[in-house]
């Protein structure tokens, strides 16, 4: 009998329904979308009311032809695909594909993947919901057009790098960065002294201990600091004033997609992107609900099991009911928080999600606790020689409530709570006077940016939704606009007084780190240029209140208000004015600089963007002789470089002496700071400055590099080398290098496992190769998705039969070289064409007039 064909994006979302379903269906996946927009000429038909054009993509061929096969067979299809507009338009492109009516096609939809959930779901099917396929389609015709249409602008004004894209979110995520940057770099801090006091007092047990009371925060110079402290040489102090008041605290509401990422990076420092992966992890073993939702409430289901497990685990008194709001009116098709699937399930056993599921349990948990309980306490103390009012405060916690199970994080520029406990204290009592510090502080700049403070702020200027946060940072980073780094501190010297019991004033001078950071987003040079010419020339795609006015005509299309090419339409023709306006009338964008003047040479010194990035130069082009060029180093930057920083960059290369009858030197290369012995490179860690380092310390950089690069074993004879690269852990025998999985011990690879590693390299290399030409370049090669062509850096298709069938394997073994050229030359026009050098330049002679 004919079984239901059930389809979803993943597998391993397929593995945890099959099994619910049981053998009255057939899960299979998709492996997510199945067709995109073409490539040549937009995709889109502009003449046509922004008709889309969509094609399979080769990788995509054998999924869909599987699909077919089986939806052939099948007594019914169905679609389960996510939710939300993107799940809703793979189910739309599946009809479309496999030729299924939309208009009878069962498409089912669940929050979690459990039993309960899937089941009610097979039993109440619904029909693709065409207003959600259109916002799907809406965000991503615009997003063609802004892409296909905005880059080639960048590529034509700025250069450098045709890698260079504009998009309608990550530009305005670009631009939050820039300007916070800018805020930095314009900050002035203001400086003053906070005066602080220590007393003794006896506790309920008599016990003497230490407390801290505040003085007036106004101080502003060591002079009047000094002077408030001789004013209280000899004081008596005395509680003149007690108050207490009780206070709470409520628990956050459980988590949304951007509270979640947040929430992940405070507590667990995991980036965006990583946050998501085992996100979806989790929702697709059947662990949490649905991970992409910017709602906050809260199934009756899920309230009944949080209310049962709280007065289980932790009694009657910590349940108190709670159901949230969104602020945010358009919440969309999601409809329940982030949450455990079983309330029951406290953690989980797999280690790489343990953490992230134990954090959603907990925020889910205490969301339904009881507030905290709290005493707090305001003490005023009289200084009887001046009447200046010192302010104690402190807290006792009287009932911990969700506290018991869960602490909501803090962004690092908030300020941390500081509040401590007090002593009893009394109206009139005199207190023990032990002493006073007068500290010099700064206030302190603007925050750069976390991943998870910058999803805040996107979320908060209403741009994007919950799916596009970490594709938007992956994407700002991957372009160089945006780096995430730490920042070193720079030692700060400041003054601190203290008054003693025995009315003496001490000054001393302390120093203090100030300005380190860790896994902040810095804009590079080319963020920053980027920025800056769009803000000029395309104000609309680069305003925030414009940009999230898209967010909310999305909305209006998935609720059926609005026609989607309608919406399309009246962005377009403005916005290719503004195109055509740019091209025709905008200057090249430089991203220059004016330093100064070189005191040798007299010359002008200009930092901008070069080829390969942020540069200084002396001299300009059109002197006769040609300019000289630096390239800044990695923590320096255009808008904030000095001459005098400018001109210690030309001092590079620096010859540090010898080793080993070998020149040494340091210089700054395309890819960073190295050292170079003999003809030796030694890529340099960051923040290794090039004007101090010395030959002792460039000698200890060749050590470590000789020693990463020395032999760990032999295989035939031949030395096995480790080392870690951009894709991880790898051992190089033979000039092959060879990935090592996590399974083996990297620190402690044995020979058994080195030649396991090889000989399992050897023998996938010795099947993926069909044929090849060494001296053309060219093979084919057998890859994921079938047979294919690569010549030179390409990968191509494989060319059909004249009688337009494909060609077997056992044909592609004694296929001509001729017959394989010619399949590239019909992808690769030209591809063999001879090239022809330029004609030599006829040297230019100038006539000399004949004298008279």
């Amino acid at each position: 009998m004919a079984k239901n064909l059930l389809i979803v994006e993943s597998p391993a979302k397929a593995k945890t329904i099959g099994k619910i379903l049981g053998n009255d269906f057939e899960v299979k996946s998709c492996y997510g979308h199945i067709r995109d927009l073409e490539k040549d000429d937009m995709g889109i038909d502009i003449n046509k009311n922004f008709e889309p054009r969509y094609i399979v993509p080769d990788e995509k061929q054998k999924v869909v032809k599987d699909l077919k096969q089986l939806a052939t067979k099948a007594s019914e299809v169905w679609l389960a695909s996510d939710e939300d507009r993107e799940g809703e338009s793979i189910s739309w492109h599946l009809a479309e594909v496999l030729g299924l009516d939309p208009n009878k096609t069962k498409r089912i939809v669940f929050h979690e993947i459990t039993a309960p959930a899937i089941r009610k779901a097979v039993e109440n099917p619904r029909l693709i919901n065409m207003n959600l396929v259109n916002a799907q389609q809406a965000r991503r015709v615009l997003d063609r057009l802004v892409g296909f249409e905005l880059s080639p602008v960048l590529w034509r004004k700025i250069g450098m790098q045709r890698s260079l894209s504009a998009g309608r979110v990550q530009s305005v995520a670009v631009r939050l960065i820039v300007e916070r940057e800018r805020e930095i770099n314009q900050f002035i801090p203001e400086k003053g002294f906070k005066i602080e006091a220590l007393f003794a007092a006896p506790d309920l047990n008599n016990k003497t201990v230490t407390f801290k009371a505040e003085g007036p925060s106004k101080i502003a110079t060591t002079e009047a600091a000094n002077n408030f402290l001789q004013q209280c040489t000899g004081a008596q102090y005395i509680v003149q004033q007690v108050e207490v008041k009780p206070a709470k605290r409520t628990p956050a509401a459980p988590f949304t997609t951007s509270t979640l990422q947040q929430e992940a990076s405070r507590k667990l420092g995991y980036g965006v992107s990583k946050t998501m992966l085992l996100a979806q992890k989790l929702y697709e073993s059947g662990y949490i609900t649905y991970m992409r939702t910017d709602s906050i409430q809260l199934s009756d289901t899920a309230l009944t099991d949080i209310r049962k497990e709280i007065n289980e685990y932790y009694g009657s008194q910590y349940h108190q009911p709670r159901k949230f709001k969104n602020k945010n009116e358009s919440a969309q098709e999601a409809h329940e928080a982030i949450r455990p699937t079983y309330i029951n399930r406290h953690t989980i056993e797999e280690a790489d999600t343990k953490k992230l599921y134990e954090l959603i349990w907990k925020r889910t948990i205490a969301s339904q606790m009881s507030d905290a309980a709290f005493e707090k306490t305001t003490a005023q103390i009289n200084v009887s020689t001046n009447n200046e009012k010192l302010t104690a405060t402190g807290e006792v916690l009287k009932f911990d409530g969700f506290l018991k199970v869960y602490f909501e994080g803090r962004d690092d520029e908030e300020e941390e709570d500081t509040e401590k406990m007090l002593p009893p204290l009394s109206e009139r009592q005199k207190l023990a006077f032990k002493e006073m510090l007068a500290t010099e502080k700064y206030s302190r700049t603007p925050a750069r940016y976390t991943e998870a403070s910058l999803v805040k702020k996107l979320e908060e200027l209403g741009i994007g939704r919950p799916s596009t946060y970490a594709p938007t940072i992956t994407t700002i980073v991957k372009r160089n606009y945006v780096e995430k780094r730490d920042k070193e501190g720079v030692p700060r010297q400041i003054t601190l007084l203290k008054l003693t019991p025995q009315n003496h004033i001490e000054k001393n001078i302390i120093t203090e780190i100030t300005g380190a950071e860790k896994g902040k987003l810095f804009p590079t040079d080319l963020g920053i240029l980027v920025t800056d010419f769009l803000k000029q020339y395309f104000q609309k795609i680069m305003d925030y209140g414009f940009t999230a006015k898209i967010e909310e005509n999305f909305d209006e299309i998935a609720e059926g208000k609005i026609q989607w090419n309608k919406m399309i339409g009246n962005f377009y023709q403005p916005f290719h004015e503004d195109i055509e306006h740019t091209i025709e009338n905008a200057e090249r964008a430089k991203g220059e600089r004016e330093l100064g003047a070189d005191p040798e040479s007299g010359k002008k010194v200009i930092a901008r963007m070069g080829r390969y990035g942020a540069m200084v130069q002396i001299g300009i082009a059109d002197e006769e002789e040609k300019p000289r060029f630096a390239k800044l180093n990695s923590n320096q930057s255009i808008e904030t470089i000095t001459l005098d920083e400018a001109l210690e960059l030309f001092k590079l290369p620096r010859t540090l002496g010898a080793y080993e009858n070998q020149e040494v030197s340091v210089n700054v290369g395309r890819f960073g700071p190295y050292v170079k012995w003999g003809e030796q490179f030694i890529s340099l860690p960051k923040g290794v400055d090039l004007s101090e380092i010395e030959l002792e310390q460039a000698i200890t950089f060749i050590h470590q590099k000789n020693e990463a690069d020395a032999p760990i074993a032999t295989y035939k004879k031949l030395p096995v080398t480790k080392g870690k690269g951009r894709f991880g852990p790898f051992i190089k025998w033979n000039e092959v290098f060879i990935n090592v999985p996590k399974k083996y011990n990297f620190d402690a690879l044995s020979q058994k496992d080195i030649e396991e590693l090889i000989e399992a390299k050897v023998e996938k290399e010795a099947n993926r190769f069909i044929q090849q030409w060494p001296m053309e370049k060219i093979s084919i090669e057998n890859g994921r998705w079938g047979p294919f062509i690569r010549f030179q850096k390409k990968m191509l298709k494989l060319g059909k039969k004249p009688d337009g069938t494909k060609y077997e394997a056992a044909e592609l073994e004694t296929i001509s070289l001729d017959t394989v050229k010619t399949m590239i030359e019909a992808q690769v026009p030209n591809a063999f064409a001879k090239k022809t050098k330029a004609a030599a330049k006829k040297p230019v002679t100038t006539k000399t007039k004949a004298k008279k």
